[in-house]
C-alpha cells in the first residue's frame, strides 16, 4: 500500500496545472491548520530550496489560519440554530430558521 500512496503522493505534488512551487505553498499551508509539525519541516526545507521568500510562505500560512477563523465563526450557526431548538417552548418545534449574522 506505501507504493500506491507515495506514486499518488508524487503525481498530486508533481507539476501539473499547478507548478510543484504552487503545491508546496498550498501543503505549507494546510500543515500549518492540520497542525503537522513534521510536514511543516518538511515544506519549509522544499520552500527554501526552491528560493520561496518567508513573506511567500507566511502570506500562504496567513490563508490558511483565516479560512480556519472563518469556518470557526460560520459554525457558530449550529450553535445558535441549537440554543434556538433548546430555548423553544416545550411541546414547541423551533422553526427552523438558519440565522445569518
Amino acid at each position: 500500500m506505501a507504493e500506491t500512496f507515495f506514486a499518488y503522493y508524487g503525481q498530486a505534488t508533481g507539476d501539473g496545472n499547478l507548478t510543484r512551487r504552487e503545491k508546496a505553498l498550498i501543503a505549507l499551508a494546510v500543515a500549518h491548520a492540520l497542525k503537522c509539525p513534521y510536514c511543516i519541516d518538511s515544506y519549509t526545507t522544499t520552500l527554501h530550496k526552491m528560493s520561496v521568500s518567508e513573506a511567500e510562505m507566511g502570506e500562504a500560512v496567513h490563508v490558511a489560519g483565516a479560512m480556519a477563523a472563518g469556518i470557526s465563526l460560520v459554525h457558530s450557526v449550529q450553535m445558535m440554530n441549537k440554543l434556538d431548538e433548546l430555548n423553544a417552548p416545550q411541546g414547541g418545534a423551533s422553526l427552523g430558521v438558519v440565522r445569518h449574522s
